[in-house]
């Protein structure tokens, strides 16, 4: 049975992270269906239909090039959201200020009262209370 399955997965794309995340949205669509919001019962069908369609794809190439795309915005995400972790555990401790002048970030610790803050990039002073 296994040599049968593997013979007819020969040549095919098979499952990638896009697929695991189709999978995974699929199933929590299904749980929501569960409490009454049966628009999720069909959109989780038709997230499974395109998962198995690119499991089971002999487009390759094509496959590959969507899992890249995915992966791409994949590591966007994760690396605004470790910044977004950052940024809230240094709120703790700084003050994070924009130039007036240039936009630049600038990093100020808290507690000290109104003082002057130069950007380093462009040369303003501006006050600010930190």
């Amino acid at each position: 049975m296994r040599d049968r399955f593997n013979r007819f997965m020969q040549g095919r794309y098979g499952n990638d992270r896009f697929n695991q995340v189709l999978m995974i949205t699929a199933l929590v669509c299904m749980v929501l269906s569960m409490f009454g919001l049966r628009i999720f019962y069909m959109i989780a069908i038709g997230i499974l239909v395109y998962a198995y369609y690119r499991m089971f794809s002999r487009k390759i190439y094509q496959r590959s090039a969507e899992n890249q795309w995915f992966l791409q915005k994949e590591q966007k995400f994760r690396n605004w959201l470790n910044g977004q972790k950052k940024n809230l555990k240094q709120s703790k401790t700084h003050h994070i200020y924009k130039c007036p002048g240039c936009k630049q970030k600038i990093r100020v610790p808290r507690g000290r009262g109104k003082i002057e803050i130069r950007c380093q990039k462009c040369g303003t002073k501006f006050i600010k209370k930190s």
